[in-house]
């Protein structure tokens, strides 16, 4: 389990994250909806431990994000926003170095290392340095390392972005088959993504929360019944609030 409580992030005068609370359990994919700036990647990185909160706390599997951090960060993958990695390293030698960093050894090593490659169809990449690959490829070396170990929970930011109609059908694809016994919390401004692979969904805008449910509950608060009504309908008060603040 996920459990956020209270979790603020401020900026000197700006609130990132204003006091929200939440719990994820395994087998949902909770994805996390807003407009630009709207705090997803502040609270993403958080739960991931890359930042520090202002307020609150965070537990990930029963671990406290702040005070144990190892602990937790050894149960969780994370994908940040761009999937940020070392361009020089060739594909392979970055997967080697991911799982040493992971722990992995033997025939676990091995089988994870095998696994990720063919789910992620990078066998034809593996000698070519990162630097060299396309926008597609780099998403998928960089969900490569966020799943290597086989991890409890995945943190994913933005997993699809810039990647063309095929390669997003194939990371929705791959996230619908290991989210069965797995918590799994993407950020996405893709709403089609929400349908494709969440059960859950939160709308953020401003830092607060706006609405959490299942997406055929939120669909159904608006009269056309479509998913972009409804977020327009929360984050464009939200926005324009946030404007004249």
């Amino acid at each position: 389990m996920i459990e956020v409580s209270h979790l603020t992030k401020r900026y000197g005068n700006l609130t990132a994250v204003d006091d929200i609370s939440f719990t994820v359990e395994a087998g949902q994919v909770l994805g996390f909806l807003g407009p630009n700036g709207a705090g997803k990647s502040t609270t993403m990185k958080m739960i991931a431990g890359f930042l520090s909160p202002t307020g609150g706390s965070i537990r990930v599997a029963g671990h406290d994000v702040e005070h144990s951090p190892l602990a937790a960060k050894r149960v969780m993958g994370y994908l940040p926003e761009g999937a940020p990695s070392y361009g020089e390293m060739t594909v392979a030698a970055f997967l080697e170095f991911i799982a040493d960093i992971r722990g992995l050894e033997g025939d676990v090593r091995t089988r994870r290392r095998n696994d990720v490659v063919e789910r992620l169809s990078l066998q034809g990449v593996l000698q070519q340095s990162i630097e060299t690959l396309s926008k597609g490829f780099r998403r998928r070396v960089g969900l490569a390392q966020a799943i290597i170990h086989d991890p409890q929970v995945l943190i994913l930011d933005e997993p699809t972005d810039g990647l063309d109609p095929n390669q997003k059908h194939e990371v929705r694809t791959l996230i619908n088959q290991i989210s069965k016994d797995k918590i799994i919390v993407v950020s996405t401004h893709i709403l089609e993504e929400v349908d494709a692979v969440c059960n859950r969904a939160m709308i953020i805008a401003d830092g607060r929360v706006l609405a959490d449910d299942t997406p055929a509950k939120l669909k159904a608060t608006a009269p056309s019944g479509r998913l972009d009504d409804v977020f327009r309908m929360l984050t464009l008060p939200a926005v324009k609030e946030a404007a004249r603040a």
